[in-house]
């Protein structure tokens, strides 16, 4: 399942993405995690600030399902962590986000760069 246009739109104007992949039992939901998020090209991306090192993170890429809570949504998903020229497009729209941030520079470096993850709604 897609997001829609609304929810995107709501995602990406708040600051409030609580992330909760999977336990290792893949019933159990973590504790959420409030991390930076956001949407370029219609998707819906986060990264861990402290890299591959970051517990949810690792959580995400080897559950590959959770659920997140932001903008008055709770909702189910799966996690897919991604590489490659989109990396620059979710650059630019950190910057766009988090401008006045002095967390922006380590968010769009390349230890947070290769804990990208897209989020995509499960229906």
């Amino acid at each position: 399942m897609t997001w829609s246009k609304d929810e995107l739109g709501r995602i990406a104007a708040t600051d409030d993405l609580h992330i909760a992949p999977l336990r290792d039992d893949r019933v159990t939901f973590g504790t959420p995690t409030w991390i930076w998020s956001v949407v370029t090209e219609g998707e819906l991306y986060v990264r861990g600030y402290n890299g591959r090192k970051s517990r949810w993170y690792q959580a995400a890429v080897k559950q590959k399902a959770g659920r997140i809570t932001a903008a008055g949504m709770t909702r189910d998903v799966t996690f897919e962590a991604v590489d490659g020229p989109v990396n620059d497009r979710i650059d630019d729209a950190y910057r766009a986000k988090y401008a006045a941030s002095p967390y922006l520079a380590p968010m769009i470096g390349a230890r947070a760069r290769a804990a990208t993850v897209r989020i995509l709604a499960k229906t």
